[in-house]
C-alpha cells in the first residue's frame, strides 16, 4: 500500500491510496494561501492601488517586469489576477485515479483543476450536502474573481525569484501556479459526482467497500472507510467532536483499523471557538454602541449560519435589535434557503425543529423580519435602498483578495470607528490587511475553528487505537506561532508515520490474506471427512476465476483444454491429466512411533533404534543403513539411494495415519 502527498497544507489535503491496483484520491483541497501574495481586485477602480509605486529588484533591468511588481508599507505584491497552487500531477497521472473521495465542501475547490483537461474517468463520492454547498463555493469563487478582471497578466517576476523580498521568495513552486477555473470547468466537474448518504457501503470495482460517515465538522462532511475482506483503513479528516449544527461525529465505524490516516487538525490550536464567539460578540457590540460599523469577512457557508444565531442573540440582548446585518455574497440566497432542506444532515436538536415545524436555523426568521438581509453584491438592486449606518455586514472573501469586501475596507478603511473582524482562520489576518495599509479601522482577530484540537485528537486516538498513525509532519512539531507548547502535538502509542508535501509512503499493510468463493456446482462435489470433532475436510479440483478483482472456483469441464507455459513455447494440456495425477487420498494426523515399530517388525526389519530428540524422533535401522526422521509435520527417510526399501517403509508409514 502506498500513500502519495499532493498538498502541503492539512487544512486542504489532497492524497492517494494505492491498494489492491486500485487508486484512490483522498480529497482534492486548493491551496488558497497564495493569493496574498497579489494586489486586491476592487470592485470599482482604485485610484489609492493604482498610485501604489512600482518596485524593481536591484541590478535587474528586465523591461517585462515592468509594473508586475508593486510595494505598500514595505511589502511587494504582485499586480496581476490570483493564482493558485492546485495538486500537481507530477507524482500521480490524474488519468490513474479511479475514485475521488470528498469530505466536506472545503476539501473540493481542486476539483475542476484535476477532473478537466487531464484525461481522468473515475467517479467521484460526496454526500448532498458536499455537493450543493461545494457548488456554491466553487461558484462565488469563480464569480468573485471574474467580475473584476485583471487587463495585464504577471509572469515574469516568477523568473527572478532569488532576488524578490521576502515573503515572495518563499514561494513554494509559483510556476506551478494557476489562475482559477471558469464555470464551464465547474459545472463539467460537478456532473462526475455521485451522491452517497452516510454509512452507504460503495463497491469499487470489487476490490474495496468506501464509506462514508459523519465526521461532525459541518452540513455533510465526512469520514471515509476503505475497507478489504481482511484489510481496513480509515481517513479522518475535518472532523469535531463539538455540539454545533451539523450531525454530532461517528466514532465507531473508525475504530479497529490497520490504518488512520488522519489530517485537517484546527488550524488555531490555542484559541477556544467557544471564548472566540464571545469575543466576537463583545466586540461587535462596542463599535456599534460607538456609531461604527462592523465588516465580517467569511464564506458563504459553515461557521457563518452559528454567526447569525449568536449575534443577532447578543445584540438583541444588548438593546440594538434596529442595527440591520447584511449577508452579501453571490450565493447569498441560495446558501439560506438550502441549508433550512438539509434536515437529515443536521445534529438532533436542529432536526426536532423541522418536525414541529420550524426552520431549523433562525436566520431564515431574521430574514422574514427584515432583521437580515441578502444580496448578491453591493450593486444589486435594492442594496443602495436598505444600506444604512451603523451596520454589520458579512462577505466574501476571507482573504481580501476579491468580493465585496474589498470594498467595504476601502470604504470603512479610514475611520477608527469601525472594525474588521477575522473569524475564518484560513489567512493570517496581517497578512490579509497588508496592501490595504496604513489602515485606520481596527482589526479584531476571532478565529473559530471547531475541527479537533490536539487533545480531543489524542483522545480520539486512544479510542480508536488503529494499528499505524499516519499524519502530517507538522502534527509532530509544535505551531511556528507557539514553539513553547509541547502539547500541541500528537502524542500517542500507536506506531507513526508522518508525511509532507511530494513524499510518497509505503504504508505498512500487505495483503495475507484472499477470499475465493466457490460455486454451487463445485460445491456438490465435495464429500467432507470428519478429522476431528467439529472440523472436516474435503477435496476440490476446480478451475479459479479472477474478474472484477472476486476470484470465484468454478467446476472444470472434463475435455476442456488448458493452456500451460512452458520455457520458450506452450503445451496442451486436458483436465484429465489433472485429474488423473490427483492423488487419491490425504493424510493427516500425527504417527504413532510404537505402531509404526510394531508394523516393520512384522515385515522383518527387527533392528530398530529408536531415539527422542526435540524435534521428534530418530530411527536408526541399522542392518539396512537407514535413517527415518520423524517431526510433527513431516517424516524423511534416508536409506542412501534404496528406492525398493523407502517405498516399503513409506507404505507402512501411511498405513499408521489417518486418511481422508
Amino acid at each position: 500500500m502506498k500513500l502519495y502527498c499532493l498538498s502541503s497544507d492539512p487544512n486542504r489535503p489532497c492524497y492517494v491510496l494505492r491498494f489492491k491496483e486500485i487508486t484512490l484520491m483522498l480529497d482534492c483541497g486548493l491551496s488558497t494561501q497564495t493569493v496574498l501574495n497579489f494586489l486586491p481586485l476592487p470592485l470599482v477602480p482604485s485610484a489609492r492601488l493604482n498610485n501604489l509605486p512600482g518596485w524593481m529588484p536591484r541590478d535587474v533591468s528586465d523591461p517585462q517586469l515592468e509594473g508586475e511588481l508593486k510595494e505598500c508599507c514595505g511589502r511587494v505584491f504582485v499586480d496581476s489576477a490570483p493564482e493558485f497552487f492546485p495538486p500537481q500531477p507530477k507524482i500521480i497521472d490524474f488519468s490513474e485515479v479511479d475514485v475521488i473521495l470528498i469530505s466536506n465542501y472545503l476539501c473540493m475547490l481542486a476539483l475542476p483543476f484535476i477532473t478537466e483537461g487531464t484525461g481522468f474517468a473515475g467517479v467521484v463520492y460526496a454526500t448532498e450536502p458536499t455537493l450543493q454547498i461545494g457548488r456554491l463555493f466553487l461558484e462565488e469563487l469563480v464569480q468573485h474573481i471574474e467580475q473584476t478582471p485583471k487587463a495585464t497578466l504577471a509572469s515574469h517576476w516568477k523568473e527572478h525569484l532569488h532576488v524578490l523580498p521576502s515573503p515572495l521568495c518563499d514561494s513554494q513552486k509559483p510556476r506551478s501556479w494557476r489562475h482559477i477555473y471558469n464555470m464551464r470547468a465547474v459545472n463539467s466537474s460537478l456532473a462526475r459526482i455521485q451522491m452517497v448518504g452516510y454509512n452507504e457501503k460503495l463497491d469499487v470495482y470489487g476490490a474495496v467497500g468506501v464509506m462514508p460517515v459523519s465526521s461532525g465538522y459541518c452540513l455533510g462532511s465526512s469520514n471515509w472507510v476503505i475497507s478489504s475482506h481482511y484489510e481496513k483503513v480509515t481517513y479522518v479528516s475535518g472532523s469535531s467532536t463539538l455540539t454545533t449544527h451539523p450531525r454530532p461525529m461517528d466514532q465507531t465505524a473508525l475504530k479497529n483499523a490497520n490504518v488512520l490516516i488522519l489530517t485537517g487538525l484546527t488550524q488555531t490550536p490555542t484559541a477556544n471557538p467557544d471564548s472566540m464567539l464571545g469575543e466576537l460578540c463583545m466586540t461587535v457590540a462596542t463599535t456599534l454602541r460607538c456609531g461604527g460599523s462592523v465588516l465580517i469577512p467569511c464564506y458563504p457557508s459553515g461557521v457563518v449560519y452559528d454567526l447569525f444565531e449568536c449575534l443577532s442573540s447578543h445584540l438583541d440582548n444588548s438593546g440594538m435589535a434596529t442595527i440591520p446585518m447584511f449577508f452579501i455574497s453571490p450565493v447569498a440566497d441560495t446558501s439560506l434557503a438550502y441549508s433550512n432542506i438539509l434536515a437529515e444532515w443536521l445534529s438532533t436538536a436542529k432536526q426536532n425543529k423541522v418536525y414541529l415545524p420550524e426552520e431549523p436555523f433562525p436566520h431564515a426568521f431574521l430574514v422574514r423580519n427584515g432583521r437580515l438581509k441578502h444580496f448578491k453584491h453591493i450593486y444589486t438592486e435594492g442594496f443602495s435602498t436598505d444600506y444604512r449606518q451603523p451596520c454589520v455586514v458579512f462577505c466574501g472573501h476571507p482573504s481580501l483578495r476579491f468580493g465585496d469586501a474589498v470594498h467595504f475596507v476601502e470604504l470603512w478603511g479610514s475611520s477608527a470607528l469601525n472594525t474588521i473582524v477575522f473569524t475564518e482562520p484560513d489567512f493570517p489576518y496581517l497578512e490579509a490587511l497588508a496592501p490595504f495599509q496604513p489602515l485606520a479601522m481596527k482589526a479584531v482577530h476571532c478565529p473559530i475553528d471547531t475541527s479537533l484540537n490536539f487533545t480531543q485528537a489524542n483522545k480520539l486516538i486512544r479510542d480508536l487505537r488503529p494499528g499505524t498513525l499516519v499524519l502530517p509532519e507538522s502534527y509532530t512539531l509544535p505551531p511556528v506561532t507557539a514553539p513553547h507548547r509541547i502539547d500541541l502535538v500528537v502524542e500517542t502509542d500507536r506506531p507513526i508515520i508522518s508525511f509532507k508535501r511530494d513524499e510518497v509512503l509505503t504504508l505498512p499493510l500487505k495483503r495475507r490474506q484472499g477470499r475465493v468463493e466457490l460455486s454451487p456446482e463445485l460445491a456438490e462435489f465435495l464429500l467432507p471427512s470428519e478429522v476431528r470433532t467439529g472440523v472436516s475436510l474435503s477435496t476440490l479440483t476446480g478451475g479459479l476465476q479472477v474478474k472484477d478483482n472476486k476470484h470465484i472456483l468454478k467446476v472444470l469441464e472434463v475435455g476442456e483444454p488448458k493452456a500451460v507455459s512452458t520455457v520458450g513455447k506452450k503445451r496442451i494440456r486436458l483436465v484429465e491429466d489433472i485429474l488423473n495425477k490427483k492423488p487419491s487420498n490425504y493424510t493427516w494426523g500425527s504417527l504413532d512411533i510404537d505402531e509404526f515399530i510394531q508394523k516393520i517388525t512384522q515385515e522383518g526389519i527387527t533392528d530398530a533404534k529408536v531415539e527422542q530428540v526435540a524435534s521428534g524422533y530418530i530411527i536408526h535401522l541399522q542392518n539396512e543403513d537407514t535413517l527415518i526422521q520423524v517431526e510433527d509435520s513431516s517424516t524423511h527417510i534416508f536409506c542412501e539411494g534404496d528406492e525398493q526399501l523407502r517405498l516399503r517403509l513409506r507404505n507402512i508409514l501411511l498405513q499408521c495415519l489417518n486418511k481422508f
